[in-house]
């Protein structure tokens, strides 16, 4: 997937501008971005402010990292029932 050059707090900023009455035509021409794109970044980020975003990345790094726990010791347990039944 391509990555934004826009950050989400900027994303944000452009979603309260259009909010306070500027266009999404307008905001389009002059970010040089589809105006599809205004509509999905209001579906993924309407309503949140800086600090809710910035609550959101630390909870996505904490779900990564039980993720990789979860695989780590899942393939622990995988590997042990392996030799266990090698024994048998």
């Amino acid at each position: 997937m391509k990555k934004s050059k826009f950050t989400e707090t900027q994303i944000v900023k452009i979603l309260k501008e259009n909010e306070q009455g500027r266009s999404i035509p307008e905001l389009a021409r002059e970010l040089g971005i589809d105006k599809s794109t205004n509509y999905y970044w209001r579906k993924k980020y309407g309503g949140m402010e800086a600090s809710h975003l910035k609550r959101l990345k630390e909870l996505e790094e904490e779900n990564l990292k039980l993720k990789q726990m979860y695989a780590d010791a899942s393939l622990d347990i995988r590997m042990l029932k392996d030799v266990l039944s090698k024994k048998s």
